[in-house]
Parts: structure tokens; C-alpha cells; sequence
């Protein structure tokens, strides 16, 4: 927490549109913890713990950052130093949710952060004598649609990730473990630019089957399809999420058919991208391409998700999500195959919706890629 990521205006402008979107919703006050919605709105990172952090926007009043007095220099580190924002510290044995109730004056409609727990939402109900409301779909609006700079970083975690998927071939063999590659490839995010490594999956065989599988001591065998899934955040705190299919030796050509055709549903999703589809229009372009090659039941999970600051947010590329896409939404598409006891398959590219389409941010070969057998 030591550098904001951004100059202080973007953090300005974000705080002044996510009280315009409150008001708009008609909340007198969100109150926002630790978590992605806090680092998005003053570049404050860190999970929840006992002690309250807490940021308040009033839709008529100035932005308040409750903190535990022993956090305050980290806090004052990042945007909430840099932008002058009122500060109201607290120490053990003080109420820190006299100080929110303080911050958010009278209200009769006040929301909160879905990264905010219980351990803190029952006593700022109690305290300010209201049923709290999500402010989820405030902040979702206010990160969903990404700026320049975003799409920036983006691009940039787009990029280290596509390096990784290059070196691949490099560690991925038989007669290693799952667990020996996913340890070099890990290595290789931070290389290539990457500040975290936020997941590693290498599923081998079978184990590719399992859509959510991570990496485990089983040994990597000739003619093996692998799947790896990889990512990780860039200094930013933006993240990368890419994933492609690998073969070890000589792939069966009728495993290999099934994947060519995935790659064509992966294809006809990234097509359909743009300005005024809808979320589930994109979805259904993948799943369709699989269900005529009779492979419908074997896609097991949604198109695809959101990325951000957070590898999984707003917006979910879903069947029956009737949202429509706008220009600056950034989301994956990752549609895969999968067959319990035998191997899975899955291609995942981040794309960012343009004014007439799609841009994607991986550009690593999305065919299934033939890696040296034993």
C-alpha cells in the first residue's frame, strides 16, 4: 500500500462517480471495507480483519475513511493521503462505528460492500439503527465499465501472461509431476512482469477434467492433454487469466478433433462481443458451436467472467444474464470440454469491448499446442 497505482485524479473521478451512482440509486451512503471495491476507489489493499477499516461516501457529503489508528500511516500512503480525504482513526477500546454513523449523518437508506462481513454489518446496522442494503450494484456500474488507463493494465497483464503461455513448452514434459511445472510456470509470472501469482492449474489427464483442479504429485504422461490456467496481478493490482490446452507427444486424433472444435466455439464467442449484446448472447454463441458437434454436455460452467482488480467480477458472460455489454467492459472467454476419467480442454482469452466489437488481450496460439512426449 506503500505507491497509489494510479495519479490521484483517476482515484478523484472514481469516488465522485460512485457518489453520483449512490444518489442516483437513491442511498444516502455506501460504506465500503477492505477488499477490491476499496482498492478500486482509493487504491487501499488488504483483506478485513477485526479491527474496522471502513471508507464512507454520502451521496451529499465528502468522503470519510474510517481507521484503525495503528493502519493509519499505510491508509495515508495511498490515494486517501494523496487526495486530503478526511480521516477519523480509532484505537482498541474506541467505538470505530460511532465514527462511521458519524460520517454517514442522518439516513433512512444506506448500502455496504459485499466484501464487508458480518462480523462488522450487524453492528453498523444496529448502531445506525437501519437494515443495511448491498451497494453492489453501484460499485459493479462504477468498475464494470473500464477506462483507458484500466485497459492499459489489462492489456499489460495480457501480455506477461501471453509470455508465460509461450514458455510453456519449456517445463511441460513427461515424467515431471504436476506440481514440478505449475512451480516453474509460477515463477515465470512474476519474470515476465507480474507482481502476484494468483492461481497455477495444471491438470494432466484426467485431472484436466476437473474445470477447478490445481496441481497435485501425479506424473505427466506421453500423450497426456493438459490443461494449464494461469494468472496472476501486475503491479497495478490489475490481473491476467489465460489458459490453454497442450498435448504431450502425439495427441488422439479424436481428442484432437474435439478441441479443434472448441476452438471454434471459443472463436464464435470472441465474435460476438460487442456493443449491445447481451452477456448471454455470447455465452450461447460458444455453447452452440458445441452443442452441434455433440459436445453441449461436456461444457460444464459459464462463458466466461469479469476482470479487474478482482480475477472474478462483473460482468458474467452466463446463460440467462440478459445484461447488455457496453464499450469498456473487460471479461474472459473461456469455453471447455470435459470428460470425467479421461481429459479436459479449455481456451480462455481476456477481451475488452470496443465501439464496434472486441479486443482480445491474449494472442498466445489458441490451437492445441504439441509439447515434446518422453
Amino acid at each position: 500500500m506503500s505507491t497509489p497505482a494510479f495519479p490521484a485524479s483517476v482515484y478523484a473521478a472514481r469516488l465522485e462517480r460512485a457518489s453520483a451512482l449512490a444518489a442516483e440509486a437513491g442511498l444516502d451512503a455506501i460504506i465500503v471495507g477492505p477488499g477490491p471495491d476499496l482498492q478500486y476507489l482509493v487504491g487501499v489493499e488488504g483483506d478485513t480483519i477485526e479491527r474496522l477499516t471502513a471508507l464512507v461516501i454520502g451521496a451529499a457529503s465528502a468522503p470519510t475513511v474510517v481507521v484503525p489508528r495503528m493502519e493509519l500511516a499505510k491508509v495515508r500512503s495511498t490515494a486517501v493521503g494523496e487526495l486530503h480525504l478526511a480521516v477519523a482513526d480509532w484505537v482498541d477500546g474506541e467505538n470505530p462505528y460511532e465514527l462511521v454513523s458519524s460520517a454517514v449523518g442522518e439516513a433512512s437508506r444506506v448500502g455496504v460492500s459485499d466484501a464487508l462481513p458480518a462480523l462488522h454489518v450487524i453492528p453498523l446496522g444496529t448502531r445506525l439503527g437501519l437494515t443495511l442494503e448491498l451497494a453492489t450494484p453501484v460499485l459493479r456500474e462504477s468498475r464494470m465499465i473500464k477506462d483507458a488507463t484500466e485497459i492499459g493494465e489489462l492489456r499489460r497483464a495480457g501480455e506477461a501472461i501471453d509470455r508465460v503461455h509461450r514458455r510453456v513448452p519449456e517445463w511441460l514434459r513427461a515424467g515431471r509431476t504436476e506440481r514440478e511445472v505449475a512451480a516453474d510456470i509460477a515463477e515465470a509470472i512474476v519474470a515476465e512482469g507480474h507482481r502476484t501469482v494468483e492461481f497455477v492449474i495444471v491438470g494432466s489427464g484426467p485431472n484436466g477434467a476437473d474445470p477447478h483442479h490445481e496441481v497435485s504429485d501425479r506424473v505427466i504422461e506421453d500423450g497426456d492433454v493438459v490443461v494449464v490456467d494461469i494468472g496472476g496481478a501486475v503491479p497495478s493490482g490489475y490481473n491476467s487469466d489465460s489458459t490453454r490446452t497442450y498435448v504431450v507427444g502425439t495427441p488422439d486424433a479424436a481428442a484432437a478433433e474435439r478441441i479443434a472444435v472448441l476452438v471454434r466455439a471459443q472463436q464464435a464467442a470472441v465474435d460476438a462481443a460487442r456493443p449491445g449484446a447481451t452477456a448471454s448472447a455470447v455465452d450461447a454463441a460458444a455453447r452452440d458451436v458445441l452443442a452441434d458437434a455433440g459436445l453441449g454436455e461436456a461444457f460444464l460452467h459459464r462463458t466466461g467472467h469479469g476482470i479487474g482488480v478482482s480475477v472474478h467480477e462483473e460482468p458474467y458472460i452466463a446463460p440467462g444474464n440478459d445484461l447488455v455489454l457496453r464499450e469498456g467492459m473487460a471479461f474472459s472467454i473461456e469455453p471447455g470440454i470435459y470428460f470425467a476419467g479421461e481429459w479436459g480442454a479449455r481456451i480462455e482469452d481476456i477481451v475488452v469491448v470496443t465501439a464496434d466489437g472486441c479486443e482480445r488481450l491474449n494472442v498466445a496460439p489458441h490451437e492445441l499446442t504439441r509439447v515434446a512426449g518422453a
